[in-house]
């Protein structure tokens, strides 16, 4: 009770400071949506029907070169509320867990500490546990209103309407979810715009076609919480907010990192009491360039609480403006399936880095296949009837560098890497690329157990700019070296499992992998990796001598990380295993004695596999699941 009402008190001395000091401050309301780019009709989208968005926009600046970190939400959410990169952080992994360190607050505190209500109703997933100080209310009944009188707010409203999963439910749920929708406003799957990389089927266009539906149920409670603003009497005081977590929650989209998993839409109202703090007047449209690691440093910049120097982004709104040159994107392990991809943008181009181009763009994500476009589109891969732009994704493999030009192919279809005409812009993007990972101390170099092992008794944050802890330089030429796939680089990357640093050790692996048969020069070191001390090594030098013919040797390896007691060591296995095939049958038991005690993100992708894994060996065949 005395600890109650001290706060209680240190609260209404912080406001009356405020209100004597003359230091009226802005509300700040975020309505977030998941899962779209700018399908909306204020951004000339002529099959959508957004009507509150778009009379919303013609009151707000509209920003149309807006991106995610990644394409997919948690660790999106993590940098929101950070202004840290997730790479730095160790939250980049698709439900990972990692922990802030000291320095690291949700921006939400800082704002709590200046005197503002803070309230999130209801998502998080950020990737860490939510620090009790980060909200004063957070829940799906969290709302602005619970204030104290006078009290400055910054409150986030969810949309979930619109998510991924919402677009395959039953019929009856998705009626319930557009109920209020009229006829006219149900989107026609003949007339769906079907990008050139999806193939045209019924399943697509209905999937297009929801999408869409989905998207019009959202503005309809967009357009409830700006009346409910308006009817409180707050609009005049209050800068809002509207954006994507993500992009669009269709196969080949979100979860990767194209334009079409990045690029979001952002609507910024500013009303005529805060109108100075605009950078333009409402109604009008910028192509500025934005990031989401800049929300953070924006927010706090417009509620006049100095940003922290530990921020990664910048603020494109309030004191201190700052424009961009570039914006940086990621994929790490999305959910199941470990990857590494680097992205930059200009206002023109888009270049990637795929750290691990000898697995292919269409590994298999369980929730991903369940939705009906992408059962239907790889169906059509397995049968081999996919031509053109909708073949890329079941590629082998992938190119270690990706370019595209985003005036002439917004749809990044057309990879200009090895264009010699574009040469120049390569190398000033790639360049780009490996100072910001440098500069920000990217971790998504080291296997994801391999940087919580480092950083036990620490943070990820801390050792990320550790040269002994993440030798990142080291990393990046033992990455380059792998990621060459040159059969002439089998006694390099040879020499690399003689390091006594296991994180290079495992990228020479890794390069012996992506050589499939041409590394037999390395055989007698890769036999040697099957006992090293990091079971990083152990399993991919496992895979490796099990594309040269010893599936014995390699087998003998994956089953014993089966009963690891760290759910890291036995994902990476499993994928070792799904990769085999029905060279695997002998590992069943095996694989479906896996399953880990714990309850953890990484424990639940275990027994995900596990559950789809059996038949696929036995049978070709894979099953789906939710999330």
């Amino acid at each position: 009770m005395k600890r109650s009402l001290s706060l209680l008190a240190g609260l209404l001395l912080t406001l009356s400071g405020l209100r004597a000091a003359g230091a009226e401050r802005p509300n700040i309301l975020w309505l977030t949506a998941e899962d779209i780019c700018p399908h909306l009709g204020c951004y000339g989208d002529k099959y959508a029907l957004t009507p509150n968005l778009d009379r919303f926009a013609q009151q707000a600046v509209r920003y149309t070169q807006a991106f995610g970190i990644t394409g997919v939400c948690a660790p999106n959410r993590s940098c929101l509320i950070t202004g840290v990169f997730p790479t730095r952080l160790g939250s980049h992994g698709m439900r990972s867990t990692t922990t802030l360190p000291s320095a690291v607050k949700c921006f939400s505190e800082y704002l709590r500490e200046a005197g503002y209500y803070c309230s999130n109703n209801a998502k998080t997933d950020y990737n860490f546990a939510v620090p009790k100080t980060a909200w004063d209310e957070c829940s799906n009944k969290a709302h602005y209103k619970k204030r104290q009188p006078g009290q400055p707010f910054f409150a986030v409203f969810n949309h979930e309407v619109c998510h991924e999963g919402q677009i395959r439910v039953p019929e009856k749920r998705f009626q319930q979810n557009t109920a209020r929708l009229t006829p006219a406003q149900r989107h026609n799957p003949a007339r769906a715009p079907v990008p050139p990389f999806h193939p045209d089927t019924p399943e697509v266009r209905r999937d297009w076609a929801r999408y869409y539906d989905n998207i019009t149920a959202m503005d309809y409670q967009i357009g409830d919480k700006l009346k409910e603003l308006e009817d409180a009497g707050l609009a005049e005081d209050t800068i809002v907010f509207f954006f994507g977590d993500n992009g669009t929650g269709l196969p080949g989209m979100k979860k990767w990192i194209w334009e079409g998993g990045l690029h979001v839409p952002l609507l910024v109202r500013f009303p005529k009491k805060w109108q100075h703090l605009a950078p333009m007047p409402n109604a009008a449209v910028t192509d500025q360039l934005v990031s989401f690691v800049d929300f953070a440093p924006t927010v706090l910049a417009l509620c006049g609480v100095k940003p922290p120097s530990h921020l990664q982004g910048v603020p494109f709104l309030g004191a201190g403006t700052v424009q961009r040159l570039y914006v940086h994107a990621i994929r790490d392990r999305m959910a199941e399936r470990a990857d590494c991809v680097r992205v930059v943008r200009d206002r023109r181009y888009q270049y990637h880095r795929n750290f691990m181009p000898h697995l292919p763009w269409s590994q298999f994500v369980s929730y991903t296949e369940a939705m009906p476009t992408m059962q239907a589109w790889r169906a059509l891969a397995d049968a081999g009837k996919l031509t053109g732009p909708a073949a890329r994704y079941f590629a082998p493999t992938k190119p270690a560098e990706e370019l595209y030009d985003d005036e002439s192919d917004p749809q990044q279809i057309n990879n200009l890497a090895a264009d010699p005409q574009h040469r120049a812009t390569l190398e000033r993007l790639r360049a780009e690329c490996l100072r910001w990972m440098q500069e920000t101390g990217d971790l998504g170099l080291l296997p994801e157990r391999e940087m919580l092992l480092r950083a036990a008794g620490r943070t990820p944050w801390e050792i990320a700019t550790d040269t002994q802890r993440n030798p990142l330089a080291g990393l990046l030429a033992a990455a380059d070296l792998a990621n060459a796939r040159q059969p002439a680089n089998a006694p390099r990357l040879a020499a690399l499992l003689e390091s006594g640093e296991p994180a290079l050790r495992w990228w020479g692996a890794l390069g012996l992998v992506a050589l499939g048969a041409n590394a037999k020069p390395a055989e007698p070191a890769l036999r040697k990796a099957l006992a090293d001390v990091s079971p990083d090594v152990r399993i991919a030098a496992a895979e490796a001598i099990g594309n040269l013919g010893d599936d014995a040797a390699a087998l003998a390896v994956l089953t014993t990380a089966l009963k690891d007691e760290n759910e890291f060591v036995r994902l990476a296995a499993l994928n070792v295993l799904d990769r085999f095939g029905a060279r695997a049958r002998p590992a069943l038991p095996a694989i479906r004695g896996a399953a880990l005690k714990s309850k953890g993100p990484v424990a639940g992708y275990v027994g995900r596999m596990i559950g789809y894994l059996p038949a696929w060996i036995e049978t070709g065949r894979r099953e789906v699941g939710n999330e």
